[in-house]
């Protein structure tokens, strides 16, 4: 199955780099007008880099699950900021290059006097700055979800648009039938992306809506939701999975949140998502009314040990809510009777908020399992282990055959504890490809 995935990924790779650099390949043919210097050629083919990357943005943020499947959604979306940035600067140097070797064209950032293409290609670059500025640092200017999502989608589509906007009344770039051919297909890709996205799939999920079975507190001030499928058969989906969720009738809204699935894979007739109250949206959970209508985009995410069909041992290592994925695991292996040796480490800041503490401790009767609770602020009485996962406790409890393939390491949890058990992982000599990590914070 490895295989498979690393033949899956290499494929969109190339059909990524093949888009990007379309542009620069049709900018060669046609006939070169006298007085173009190379750095003037240089300077144009740095912007169409860019705007080809800005414009496949759409596609890595679509949820497309093929292309999502090689890589899991994290990794996506964190190819999605890293390209935004290299894009920024690609098409910053664009007009730097002109200005350097061309100081008279300073004149076009005066955009009352500058022709239309100048207007259209500043407007975007500030609605870029804006765009990319407003992500990196949504919390920071405490801009809530719902909203940011809203004018993250508006922006971007000026952005391109008047990117677009600016090629096409530069003229010279639209020259032959083949690079007008180019910029009518990535135009005519744009609007069917936005058409799918926007119209054509709420309109696939409103024909297949859920309805709220339950809404049960859980330990650890979360709460677990119960869905299940109003007139259809449901989705599979493997342990460890997400899904977004979008609550009420509003299904056109930008009212949809991502969670992870904590019910068995082996049960399709019901969908639980066992949520900590962390903001807005989540503190609503515990309000929520059976016979809600809810829609379900999903599953999505590589994070499960169906993808690792080989594997005789699981570590799982999770942080707080964190447990929500591992507890789809935990439940689907002792559903399927299945005997494989399974460590859970468990980290919590004290005792009273272990999230599904008694399911996990009568677990260990159906299933070949070894729990560890690591307590920030434990009890008197506590016998386990105390304060954060570390190396140490690391190297205690995984199996002493580390070679490669001998376990499979799942993490979920806080990006910091995330973060002390990869750094752990990598000094212990686990092979990188042997753990693999779900961030929450896909945004």
């Amino acid at each position: 199955m490895r295989g498979k995935y690393i033949l899956q990924g290499t494929f969109w790779i190339l059909v990524y780099l093949f888009l990007v650099c379309a542009p620069l390949l049709l900018l060669l043919i046609g006939e070169k007008p006298e007085g173009r210097e190379f750095w003037r050629e240089l300077s144009v083919a740095l912007g169409f880099t860019g705007l080809a990357m800005l414009s496949l943005q759409f596609v890595l943020t679509a949820r497309f699950k093929r292309i999502k499947a090689p890589y899991g959604a994290d990794i996506v979306y964190h190819f999605h900021r890293q390209v935004s940035l290299v894009a920024l600067m690609l098409i910053l140097v664009h007009p730097l290059l002109l200005f350097i070797f061309s100081p008279a064209t300073l004149r076009l950032l005066n955009l009352f006097t500058a022709p239309w293409r100048a207007r259209a290609g500043v407007t975007a670059v500030v609605l870029l700055f804006v765009l990319i500025s407003t992500s990196l640092w949504r919390t920071r200017f405490k801009i809530e979800y719902t909203r940011w999502r809203i004018w993250h989608g508006i922006l971007s589509v000026c952005v391109v648009a008047l990117a677009v906007v600016h090629v096409i009344l530069a003229r010279h770039y639209l020259n032959t039938p083949l690079k007008q051919i180019l910029w009518i297909t990535y135009g005519l890709f744009w609007l069917g992306l936005l058409f799918y996205i926007r119209i054509l799939k709420p309109i696939l999920l409103m024909k297949r809506p859920y309805e709220i079975e339950s809404v049960n507190q859980e330990r650890g001030n979360a709460w677990s939701l119960t869905i299940k499928p109003a007139g259809h058969a449901g989705i599979k989906f493997m342990p460890g999975q997400f899904a977004w969720i979008t609550i009420g009738d509003a299904l056109f809204s930008e009212q949809e949140h991502p969670f992870s699935i904590s019910s068995s894979a082996s049960q399709r007739e019901r969908l639980t998502f066992t949520i900590k109250e962390l903001g807005d949206f989540t503190r609503q959970i515990k309000y929520m009314k059976p016979g809600q209508k809810v829609y379900v985009d999903g599953p999505f995410g590589h994070f499960s040990i169906d993808r690792h069909p080989h594997a005789e041992v699981f570590i799982l290592i999770a942080g707080g809510v964190g447990i929500t994925p591992m507890m789809s695991m935990l439940r689907t292996l002792a559903q399927r009777g299945d005997k494989r040796a399974v460590t859970l480490i468990y980290a919590n800041r004290d005792w009273e908020s272990v999230i599904f503490r008694e399911e996990i401790e009568q677990l260990k009767d159906s299933l070949n399992l070894k729990l560890v609770h690591v307590i920030e602020k434990p009890p008197e009485y506590w016998i386990g282990e105390i304060g954060f996962i570390n190396q140490s406790i690391l190297e205690h409890y995984l199996p002493e055959a580390r070679y490669k393939n001998a376990f499979e390491v799942f993490i979920c949890g806080p990006p910091t504890m995330m973060k002390v058990v990869e750094k752990a992982l990598v000094n212990m000599d686990i092979h990188f490809g042997d753990f693999h990590s779900e961030q929450f914070r896909l945004v």
